[in-house]
């Protein structure tokens, strides 16, 4: 069996850098564009499998909402997000509200619930024409 590769190569750590300069929260693609200011001759799938890999081992959030595109935060803080249920935006809400608990709750043919995630939704504020 494989072992899973931990050590920070130069690739990945752009990608981290890259990341953690950036609040867009973005997708690969948008981080793709990004990292190949740095690294011209690195591939799509590179920055997918590093993002995965980073995400996994906690160094980043991977932002996943049913029906919208990954995106990932470099911000690992305590927060959480509101998405513009319009263009998909996504905004650092970083005064989080408490998140209900789920102990003890029950849905028919899934194990205990453990995890609760609120999903906050909302317009992002067009905007205002110059004077």
């Amino acid at each position: 069996m494989a072992q899973l590769q931990t050590r920070m190569t130069r690739q990945r750590a752009v990608i981290l850098e890259e990341l953690r300069k950036v609040k867009t929260h973005p997708t690969a693609d948008e981080l793709y564009s990004i990292v190949r200011e740095r690294l011209p001759r690195i591939s799509l799938g590179t920055v997918y499998r590093n993002l995965d890999f980073l995400a996994d081992t906690g160094e980043i959030r991977r932002l996943e909402a049913a029906g919208t595109t990954k995106r990932f935060d470099g911000d690992i803080s305590w927060h959480q997000h509101v998405r513009c249920i319009h263009c998909g935006r996504i905004g650092d809400v970083m005064q989080p509200l408490p998140v209900p608990s789920v102990a003890g709750m029950q849905v028919e043919g899934f194990i205990p619930l453990s995890i609760p995630v609120w999903n906050l939704t909302g317009f992002v504020m067009p905007a205002l024409p110059r004077a």
